[in-house]
């Protein structure tokens, strides 16, 4: 079941965003997110905002669409002519490729003709390695994509079969090659580790799979078990074990042994590639606090402090836009401190660490004791975490904040 929307005040009928955040949108990057909601299956691991046929109540592909790119005029006037050209477009799910390759290079360009794309604009589509093939590679490689996301999650069997992923062992490995091929030079595949009853061996043999296939960039997440989805309940029942905290930390080591020794470097906490050149803009346009403005059912947005979402169900979404006026289910202002320690949990992830200006007086002089427990490093001005205090992000955070 997908989580909950957050509370929030309401959104105009127009969009309209307060003068104060538009003045901010000329002056940072651009990113366009595009939620496409349909999966095949839902996975049993999954809250996200997706939908099955059976779950869609008569709303369908071309329903979808014609309102993304009703969504994609309202942004442009939303956003003004201050908007820069947008620096990434990121396709994600769902499973974007359970729409055409002429679908979603329809939608590209259109974003194209709305906002225009900077001369090199990152472009990516998440996918599922069963819907992929040579036809519809060629036909994203041609529209204007220049990236490739895959989710593998594990070459494991019976971990895919616990997380109730369809596609078979190996399959995401092929795929990655077949986009290699086809002339994508920037290809990522999706891990969870920590499925229960996942090995440390299992793991390993998962990263191994993965670096077969050559690719630029890998992410890793722990499995995180949400509340409400079938795997949540087959632990609750006991049905399944919970994975501890120490099978992640040492899941999360071996990770970043194997990927640096294959010439991938970390970062961010969960994120390796292959060079600075193959990290993945688009999450660090979310990292580092840019504007981004999310089309689609469920889709969140920021721009200048002001939080945004639309509704959730496809239904629904696409009568609003009908009607000319805005799917927003609600909006929040960010103020300035709760900014500021946004910027402190996503940036001390990133390897390239936190600006010590960000923190305030007393939170600087807790510095030291995250430099003394080896948690941390200062380099030209920045605190880095070290191996140990990614680890540990979380509680580092914590200890430093007022």
């Amino acid at each position: 079941m997908p989580s909950a929307l957050p509370d929030g005040e309401p959104v105009p009928d127009s969009g309209a965003l307060p003068a104060a955040a538009l003045a901010e949108v000329g002056s940072a990057p651009l990113s366009i997110y595009l939620h496409v909601p349909f999966c095949s299956t839902r996975c049993g691991y999954c809250d996200f905002n997706t939908y099955t046929a059976n779950e869609l109540q008569g709303t369908g592909t071309a329903d979808y669409l014609a309102a993304a790119h009703a969504e994609i005029d309202l942004a442009r006037r939303v956003l003004g002519e201050q908007a820069p050209a947008a620096s990434t477009v990121f396709f994600g799910g769902g499973t974007p490729t359970l729409l055409s390759g002429a679908e979603l290079s329809g939608l590209l360009a259109h974003v194209r003709d709305a906002f225009g794309l900077q001369h090199d604009a990152e472009v990516t589509t998440e996918a599922n390695p069963e819907t992929i093939t040579p036809q519809l590679l060629e036909e994203l490689l041609a529209g204007g994509f220049t990236r490739i996301s895959l989710g593998m999650q594990s070459s494991n069997p019976g971990v895919l079969r616990i997380l109730e992923r369809r596609h078979t062992p190996g399959r995401a490995v092929a795929a990655a090659r077949l986009a290699h091929d086809v002339g994508f030079g920037d290809v990522s595949l999706d891990l969870i580790y920590g499925t229960p009853g996942e090995s440390l061996d299992d793991w390993r043999n998962s990263v191994q799979s993965a670096l077969e296939a050559e690719p630029e960039h890998i992410s890793a997440y722990a499995l995180i078990v949400e509340d409400g989805t079938r795997l949540a309940n087959q632990i609750r029942r006991g049905q399944l074990p919970m994975t501890d905290d120490d099978d992640l930390a040492d899941k999360y080591l071996a990770t970043e042994e194997l990927l640096v020794a294959a010439g991938l470097e970390n970062y961010e906490v969960s994120n390796w590639s292959r060079g600075p050149e193959h990290r993945a803009r688009h999450n660090m346009a979310y990292w580092l606090g840019h504007s981004w403005w999310g089309i689609g059912p469920g889709a969140h947005s920021h721009a200048g402090g002001v939080r945004w979402w639309n509704v959730k169900h496809p239904r629904s979404y696409a009568a609003a836009l009908a009607e000319g006026r805005t799917p927003g289910a609600g909006r929040e202002l960010v103020a300035a401190d709760d900014r500021r320690i946004e910027r402190v949990l996503l940036e001390l992830r990133l390897a390239d660490g936190l600006p010590l200006a960000v923190l305030t007086d007393s939170e600087r002089v807790r510095v030291d004791g995250v430099l003394a427990r080896g948690l941390g490093e200062l380099r030209d001005g920045r605190l880095v975490l070290t191996l140990q205090g990614r680890l540990l992000a979380d509680a580092v955070v914590r200890d430093l904040l007022d």
